[in-house]
């Protein structure tokens, strides 16, 4: 079975399938980043006991996964719009 990747046939020839791929890198990237650096942030404020620490990453922890699974979404979201585009 394929991995779930957007169909960009329908906009062949133009920048646009190179847009939105290094869009969706960038975000995906972004959001690995900011979950890495809130979980490390999470880690030290919980053995030092910085309870206020703890509360702000973890909120950034719960941030950057909902960034990755809008992210995702989009993608879903943007293949199917493709898809539906090529039909008309």
């Amino acid at each position: 079975m394929n991995p779930v990747a957007p169909d960009f046939s329908a906009v062949a020839g133009t920048p646009l399938s190179d847009v939105v791929g290094a869009l969706l890198t960038f975000a995906l990237l972004t959001a690995v980043a900011v979950l890495v650096g809130s979980a490390t942030a999470w880690a030290v404020a919980a053995s030092t006991g910085s309870w206020q620490t703890v509360a702000k990453a973890r909120t950034g922890v719960l941030v950057a996964l909902t960034g990755a699974a809008l992210t995702g979404a989009a993608l879903a979201w943007g293949g199917w719009l493709l898809d539906l585009g090529s039909r008309l």
